[in-house]
């Protein structure tokens, strides 16, 4: 059995650094090949453009996944204003553009407030929501809409980090549930000027930070050694 200090069998949490460009299950796909063990499961997708930490349970830990959801998780997210995208984020289409040279770090800072706390967030379109029977983002492909109920998700920390407009940075520390892609558009709109999620890194889920993550590079190469 590849060892490489896990018993990937037995149970394995792997904080893993996923890169840009990559799906979440790209990486459990790699995982499972390397390790070659047949359990293995992400918790909680982060999307393509994004990177940072993506816990990957393996064989016995895998039971583990929905408890690790429920940590809650911290975000740096560049979003870009004045602008809106289908998508809400760097991928998609642009609907709208409008002059944000009037928004300064005070607006921003104030609008931010609001957000704060515990609120209601409409799903974006472009998610894996399902509704009736089918993915939203397979519906929102086909260019239909459909009305996303509002849920509940907490914001404990909403700040400010760095404001170069049209461009910003914020630190979120939030619950689980929240679209950082849906509270980029949100913000965008209580400004009065659109926004979209320009990129986006997950630092932590509950105690797993990003400075103690391993890039799959690192993983596969721990995983060769002990073959």
């Amino acid at each position: 059995m590849i060892d490489a200090g896990y018993n990937f069998a037995d149970g394995a949490i792997l904080n893993i650094n996923k890169p840009a460009g990559w799906t979440s299950f790209d990486v459990v796909k790699k995982i499972r090949a390397a390790i070659r063990v047949k359990k293995v499961g992400h918790a909680g997708a982060l999307d393509p453009f994004a990177t940072g930490v993506l816990l990957i349970c393996t064989g016995g830990a895998t039971k583990r996944v929905q408890s690790l959801m429920n940590f809650e998780k911290e975000y740096l997210a560049e979003i870009e204003l004045g602008k809106t995208t289908d998508t809400y984020d760097r991928t998609g289409v642009i609907l709208t553009e409008t002059d944000a040279s009037a928004i300064d770090f005070a607006k921003v800072q104030q609008a931010a407030k609001a957000f704060e706390g515990e609120i209601y967030q409409t799903p974006p379109m472009y998610s894996a929501i399902k509704m009736q029977g089918q993915r939203l983002y397979k519906l929102a492909r086909r260019g239909e809409v459909v009305e996303r109920r509002p849920r509940k998700i907490t914001i404990q920390t909403l700040e400010l980090i760095r404001f170069e407009n049209p461009h910003i940075t914020l630190k979120v520390v939030c619950s689980k549930g929240t679209y950082i892609r849906a509270l980029a558009h949100d913000l965008g709109e209580r400004l009065g000027c659109g926004a979209f999620l320009q990129a986006l890194v997950r630092t932590r889920i509950g105690p797993y930070r990003l400075a103690d993550a391993m890039t799959i590079d690192e993983l596969l190469a721990k995983i060769s050694l002990a073959l």
